[in-house]
């Protein structure tokens, strides 16, 4: 709330100068003759002033009657800038579709054949996300049609880096055991790290000597600057976010709201619309 006041305070203290300048503007003006000010300017120069007084007086008096404006500023410009935005993710996920829903370095838990596909950007060391497992886990069981992609986003200092590597290597080498993988170390309690994350990879059944081996490809980091650059583009800043059809959908908002944005995107028959 002090942010969306102060950015209308900001906003406001534009709109009274535009409105002195418009009102100053539209008063006459004496012509300067010769380079000197004749008395006629001074005057003019003095009820300017004056002018100015006025319109702040008047847009101030109104403000201080009416402060429930700079709520309805605020609210006005954040419609405007999410519109805004959701233009600019149009196209980005129109010219980048392979790269977000058909990344060879992605997991995949659902089914990988279908026809439907929502997009996760996610932490392991992320509560939300934790909290958002159930979601996934719901959506599909409930729908065999839907294809779950997984888009590893460890943003949440070094161990979740040192996580997320090991989940990397885990799902190259074994990919058919991704997603019990996934669902053990998100499920978790205590902070995802690299120890943490080797036990469960072992547990499953990962030799851990190729492990270890395939924790240094660097196509690992490629892959997280490829995801890095990709939220960055679409502006996603935190997790868990979503990408359903041609929609960014920021944060865990729940089950009901994903089944909604699902469907839409399943109602969709043009792939650009």
């Amino acid at each position: 709330m002090k942010r969306a006041v102060l950015m209308g305070l900001s906003a406001l203290a534009v709109a009274v100068g535009m409105l002195a300048s418009g009102f100053i503007a539209g008063r006459p003006q004496a012509a300067p003759a010769g380079g000197v000010e004749p008395p006629a300017m001074a005057l003019a120069a003095a009820d300017t002033a004056v002018g100015r007084q006025e319109v702040e007086g008047i847009v101030r008096d109104y403000l201080l009657n009416n402060p429930e404006i700079l709520i309805e500023m605020q609210q006005v410009l954040e419609e405007r800038q999410k519109e805004e935005q959701r233009v600019a993710n149009l196209e980005i996920i129109r010219g980048a579709r392979d790269e977000i829903f058909n990344a060879a370095y992605d997991g995949i838990v659902g089914n990988p054949q279908g026809k439907t596909t929502i997009v996760e950007f996610f932490d392991y060391n992320c509560g939300f996300c934790k909290r958002a497992q159930e979601d996934m886990l719901a959506l599909t069981a409930a729908d065999p049609d839907l294809r779950f992609v997984l888009k590893e986003f460890p943003i949440l200092g070094p161990d979740s880096q040192k996580a997320h590597v090991v989940s990397m290597a885990f799902r190259a080498l074994k990919p058919e055991k991704y997603g019990e993988f996934h669902n053990q170390l998100l499920g978790g309690t205590g902070r995802a790290s690299e120890a943490s994350a080797l036990k469960i990879a072992l547990a499953l059944g990962a030799d851990e000597a190729k492990l270890r081996e395939e924790m240094k490809n660097p196509a690992i980091s490629e892959a997280f600057s490829s995801t890095y650059d990709l939220a960055n583009k679409l502006s996603i800043t935190g997790t868990p976010s979503y990408v359903v059809g041609n929609e960014v959908v920021f944060g865990a908002l729940g089950r009901e709201v994903l089944s909604e944005k699902i469907a839409m995107a399943k109602s969709c028959t043009d792939a650009t619309c």
